[in-house]
C-alpha cells in the first residue's frame, strides 16, 4: 500500500510527468525572447535552473537542455558559481534560423525589415553576379520556373510570396558557393515576412517588379554578370522603397482615428 501511495504522490506523479513532458524549445524560446527584448540584458545573470523549473512548470533537465540550446547560439554562457549570463550582443548568432524568429517577436517591423535589407543588398547583387559566372541550363531552368510562377501568381497572395523566396534562394543556389546557400536557408523565414509587406507595398506596381526580375533573369541566363549585378541592385532598392511606402501607409492610417479623437475632444472642450 505505502508503494502505491508513493507513485502517485504529487512530487512522482502527475505533476512530475507535467514538467517532463514541457518541451526544451518552448523553454528556450521564452528566454531567448526575454533576452532579445531587453528583459534581460548583456552581463546580466539570468535565474538559476530551478527558478526557471517553477516558472515553466518544467523539470531541470528540460531547462538545462534549453540553456544549452541557447548557449550554442550565442545568447548566453555559463560559468561556474555565476550561472549563466547573457553575452553581448555581438557575440549572438543573428542568422540562426531561431534567433532570427525571435527578433522577429521583440523588434519593430520596419527596423527588423529594414535592417535585413541592409544586409540582402550586400549579398545578393554579388550573388547573381556570380549566378551569371556559374550557371548551368539546370540552374538557369530553375531560376526561370520561380519566376514562370511570380508571373502565374501576379495576382498577389501566398503563392506569389512563395514564388518571388523560390526565385532569389535558386540564385543563390547558382552561385555554387555552399555559404551563400547556407546564409539563403538561413534566413528563409524572414525574406518570407519581408516578402510579405514588399508586395503589399508595390500594389499596382507589379508589372515594374516582375519586369526587374525577369532582367536579372535574362542577365544571368545571358552570363553577364556586371549586368545581373546591377538588376539585383536595381530590384532590391524598388523592393525596399515598395516597404517604406507600406509602412508610411500603415503609420498615416494609425494616425488618422488620433487625430480624429483629438479633434473631438478639443470641440468638447471649447463648448464647456
Amino acid at each position: 500500500m505505502q508503494q502505491n501511495l508513493r507513485r502517485t504522490s504529487p512530487a512522482s506523479g502527475p505533476a512530475k510527468a507535467l514538467r517532463a513532458k514541457r518541451p526544451r524549445g518552448d523553454i528556450a524560446r521564452a528566454i531567448g525572447v526575454r533576452i532579445l527584448d531587453g528583459t534581460y540584458a548583456p552581463g546580466q545573470v539570468l535565474p538559476n535552473e530551478a527558478e526557471w523549473g517553477r516558472t515553466f512548470t518544467a523539470s531541470r533537465t528540460a531547462v538545462r537542455e534549453a540553456l544549452k540550446t541557447l548557449a550554442g547560439k550565442g545568447l548566453l554562457a555559463s560559468r561556474p558559481k555565476v550561472g549563466s549570463t547573457v553575452e553581448p550582443r555581438h557575440r549572438w548568432n543573428m542568422l540562426d534560423r531561431d534567433v532570427l524568429a525571435w527578433h522577429l517577436a521583440t523588434t519593430p517591423i520596419e527596423k527588423f525589415v529594414t535592417d535585413l535589407f541592409v544586409l540582402r543588398r550586400m549579398v545578393e547583387p554579388q550573388a547573381a553576379r556570380l549566378a551569371a559566372e556559374a550557371r548551368t541550363p539546370a540552374m538557369v531552368a530553375r531560376i526561370s520556373a520561380a519566376y514562370e510562377r511570380m508571373e502565374r501568381f501576379r495576382g498577389g497572395g501566398h503563392d506569389l510570396i512563395a514564388a518571388d523566396l523560390a526565385f532569389h534562394l535558386a540564385i543563390l543556389e547558382t552561385t555554387v558557393n555552399h555559404f551563400l546557400t547556407s546564409l539563403g536557408n538561413l534566413i528563409h523565414t524572414s525574406l518570407e515576412f519581408s516578402f510579405q509587406y514588399s508586395w503589399q507595398g508595390a500594389a499596382g506596381m507589379k508589372d515594374e517588379r516582375l519586369h526587374k526580375h525577369r532582367a536579372v533573369l535574362a542577365a544571368i541566363r545571358a552570363g553577364k554578370p556586371q549586368l545581373a549585378e546591377r538588376h539585383m541592385t536595381g530590384l532590391l532598392d524598388a523592393s525596399l522603397g515598395d516597404l517604406h511606402r507600406y509602412f508610411k501607409r500603415q503609420k498615416k492610417a494609425a494616425a488618422k482615428p488620433a487625430a480624429t479623437a483629438n479633434r473631438k475632444k478639443a470641440h468638447v472642450h471649447s463648448r464647456s
